[in-house]
């Protein structure tokens, strides 16, 4: 009796106008979570009945919805039902205000966050840079908290102008602070553009020879051939000649060899064609040209250019071998020699001084 005497005389109230704003608030939230509910069931059998992306992802970012943005909302309207005076009727606007942004932040949150998930699982069919997707997904959470916290904040009467001139002051400050940082944000967003590799993709740079894992904001991950991890931040990584082995559509060959001086003319006419026909029967492969270069210090040398028609380096290797061992077949029929690494030396006889000569004639 006493706690409903001092509700009364602070607020001017009576105890049953408080039971039934309690009521109502109970009521209230228990309409706002039926409705919800029921909204997600619908819009989920609705999204699978008809394979509809939109209703699907429409679920999903009702699915954001909080059980506690809910209960304030109920206890807004409990307590707009009382005659509680100006200055209750206008901290009751602030509050709904403030509770549609911030429950609408919560819904661009999740939309980004439905959205981000879908382009990347769509990477199977349309090749999306996961920094690009990143980076956007990144811009709008930012930009839609921002501009809901500003919206607040000037519901409650703060001057924005000079709040957005101050965040403009501390912002160069801290992007003289973390300039690396930026630097490699903005390599980041670089390669999204541009898109000099992507995930998956063989590359080579400087003494590093890998396949692209991850492409991240501040660095990229590089798994090498010998089965380290190697992360490289995105801004050293765009200073160097990359070689992107992934988008080869065929791989150019060049080969030497070399046969003895012991070989005849007429032998040595025959190689280019025995090349030729050991190349094609590799298979997979375009002949290009086969060439007696030049006389070499100890052995004839010839030079022979192919393409593979395939950027695969394992069957490269293998038509190679094929070649190797025709090659070799070829010349043992013909009774060519291979060359190996030789050198002939001279000896020349000083000559006999002139008083030995005369005596001697």
């Amino acid at each position: 009796m006493t706690t409903l005497t001092s509700l009364r005389a602070f607020e001017g109230v009576a105890p049953a106008d408080w039971a039934f704003a309690a009521v109502a608030m109970v009521l209230s939230y228990g309409i706002l979570t039926g409705v919800l509910r029921l909204a997600l069931g619908r819009f989920g059998a609705l999204s699978r009945r008809l394979q509809s992306q939109a209703a699907g992802m429409f679920a999903e970012v009702l699915g954001a919805t909080r059980h506690f943005v809910l209960l304030f909302a109920a206890l807004l309207i409990g307590l707009k039902m009382l005659d509680l005076g100006d200055k209750w009727d206008t901290a009751i606007v602030r509050g709904w205000m403030v509770l549609f942004c911030l429950q609408l932040a919560l819904w661009v949150n999740r939309a980004v966050g439905v959205w981000s998930t879908r382009r990347m699982q769509h990477r199977a069919t349309v090749p999306d840079n996961p920094v690009i997707v990143t980076m956007t997904a990144w811009t709008l959470r930012v930009l839609a908290w921002a501009v809901l916290l500003l919206a607040m904040l000037a519901n409650f009467g703060v001057n924005i102008t000079a709040f957005v001139a101050s965040l403009g002051i501390g912002g160069v400050a801290v992007a003289l602070a973390v300039q690396n940082v930026l630097s490699d944000l903005f390599a980041s967003l670089a390669i999204g553009l541009d898109k000099p590799f992507e995930v998956g993709d063989f590359i080579v740079f400087g003494d590093v020879a890998g396949t692209i894992e991850r492409i991240g904001l501040k660095t990229t991950r590089i798994r090498s051939l010998s089965g380290e991890e190697i992360v490289c931040g995105n801004t050293e990584l765009l200073k160097n000649t990359l070689h992107n082995y992934k988008r080869m559509s065929e791989r150019r060959i060049v080969f030497a060899f070399s046969v003895t001086y012991h070989t005849v003319p007429d032998k040595l006419a025959m190689v280019p064609t025995m090349v030729r026909q050991a190349v094609e029967a590799s298979g997979k492969t375009r002949f290009d040209r086969a060439h007696f270069k030049q006389f070499g210090a100890s052995s004839l040398d010839f030079e022979v250019v192919y393409f593979v028609l395939s950027p695969d380096y394992n069957l490269y290797m293998d038509l190679q071998q094929d070649i190797n061992l025709a090659l070799m077949r070829a010349f043992l029929k013909e009774g060519i020699r291979f060359a190996i690494p030789a050198s002939v030396q001279y000896f020349a006889q000083a000559p006999e001084p002139p008083e030995v000569a005369s005596t001697t004639h």
